[in-house]
C-alpha cells in the first residue's frame, strides 16, 4: 500500500481595502450591536478539533485517474484484510464496492469465493451499471446479490463512493430485533438521526433490482449505516476507508448494545442534542478517512513484503 500523504494547511494573506475618506462612526443606537461583540471564531473541522499541534491531516489528492484508482484499490484490499482479522469472513458472503474515479457509473468489487485476507488490488472486478464485467479480474465472477445491493446504492446516492456489507456476528445478532441502535456511547453517535437507517423486512437473498432499490430507500439520502433485519449491516462513505471504518464502528455498537441490554440494568442514553453535537464533530469525510488509517497501517506492517 502506498504511504498515506500528510498535508499541511497554510494561510493566505488577506487584503484590506482602506477608504480614502474617513468613515463616520456608527452609534450604538444606529447599529443596535454591542461594542464588545467579537466576530465568531471560524468553525473547526473534526480533524482540527482532534489534532493538537503539527500538520492537519487530509485525504490524499492525485493528479491522475490512474494514480487515484491505484490508491483506491490498495486501500480496498487493505480494508478486506482488516475485515478478515476482525472475523467478518464467512464463506462467500460479504462485499465492498468502490466507485471508479474516472467512470462514475462503474464500481469495483471483490471476486466471489476468495478469502478477504488474501485479496490484492489485482483481484478486484470492475462492473458497469448493468452488472457486466468491464475490467479488472476476469478469472472469477462477482457476487450477484452484491451487485444488486451496491448498484442500487451507487445509483441512489451520487455522494457515496464506497459501500460495505458483511454478515458480521454482532450486526446479525442485533438485526433480528428489527430496531435501530440507541445512542449508548459517544462512538455510536456517528449513527445519530438520519445517519442510521433500518430495513425492517426480510425477503431472502437480494437477487432483484427492486429489492436493491428498497434497501437504498431504507438507507435514505443522508444515511451512513443501515441495519438489514435478519441479515446484517451495510455502511457507506465518500471513501472506502470511511465506509470500512463505519462498518467496524457499527459492528462494535451492535456488540455494546447487546451486552448492555443483556445486563438488564437501567441505561443512560445520550440525549438527542448531545448526540447531534457529537455527530457534527465526528462525521466529516476527512476525519472518518483517517480514523481507518491505524488499522490499515497495522495490516501493511504485518503483511509479508510490507504492501498490499
Amino acid at each position: 500500500m502506498a504511504p498515506s500523504h500528510i498535508h499541511t494547511i497554510t494561510s493566505t494573506p488577506v487584503t484590506i481595502n482602506v477608504p480614502d475618506e474617513p468613515v463616520k462612526p456608527t452609534t450604538l443606537e444606529e447599529s443596535e450591536v454591542p461594542v464588545d461583540v467579537k466576530p465568531a471564531a471560524p468553525k473547526k473541522s473534526a480533524l482540527e478539533l482532534i489534532s493538537h499541534g503539527g500538520p492537519i491531516l487530509e485525504i490524499p489528492q492525485f493528479v491522475s485517474f490512474d494514480a487515484r484508482r491505484q490508491h483506491i484499490l490498495q486501500h480496498m484490499s487493505g480494508a478486506f484484510r482488516v475485515f478478515a482479522r476482525r472475523g467478518f469472513t464467512e464463506g462467500m458472503s460479504g462485499h465492498i464496492s468502490v466507485r471508479d474515479p474516472e467512470f462514475p457509473d462503474r464500481f469495483w468489487t471483490n471476486p466471489l469465493g476468495r478469502h478477504f485476507g488474501l485479496l490484492k488490488p489485482s483481484d478486484m472486478v470492475l462492473l458497469d451499471e448493468h452488472g457486466t464485467v468491464v475490467g479488472g479480474n476476469r478469472s472469477r465472477p462477482a457476487n450477484a446479490a452484491g451487485f444488486f445491493i451496491h448498484a442500487a446504492i451507487h445509483k441512489a446516492r451520487p455522494d457515496v463512493n464506497a459501500a460495505a456489507h458483511m454478515h458480521s456476528t454482532y450486526g446479525r445478532a442485533w438485526s433480528v430485533f428489527g430496531k435501530k441502535l440507541e445512542m449508548l456511547t459517544q462512538d455510536a453517535c456517528i449513527f445519530h438521526g438520519d445517519a442510521q437507517g433500518l430495513y425492517d423486512a426480510f425477503q431472502g437473498v437480494v437477487f432483484t433490482v427492486e429489492e436493491g432499490k428498497r434497501l437504498a430507500d431504507a438507507l435514505g439520502p443522508r444515511g451512513k449505516g443501515l441495519i438489514l433485519r435478519n441479515h446484517g449491516l451495510l455502511t457507506v462513505g465518500s471513501t472506502v476507508d470511511e465506509a470500512a471504518f463505519l462498518f467496524c464502528s457499527m459492528e462494535t455498537a451492535c456488540k455494546i448494545q447487546l451486552q448492555a441490554d443483556a445486563a438488564g440494568r437501567e441505561k443512560h442514553v445520550v440525549p438527542d442534542d448531545e448526540a447531534q453535537k457529537v455527530f457534527e464533530e465526528t462525521s466529516q469525510a476527512d476525519s472518518l478517512y483517517w480514523e481507518f488509517q491505524p488499522d490499515l497501517e497495522y495490516e501493511e506492517a504485518m503483511k509479508e513484503g510490507g504492501e498490499f
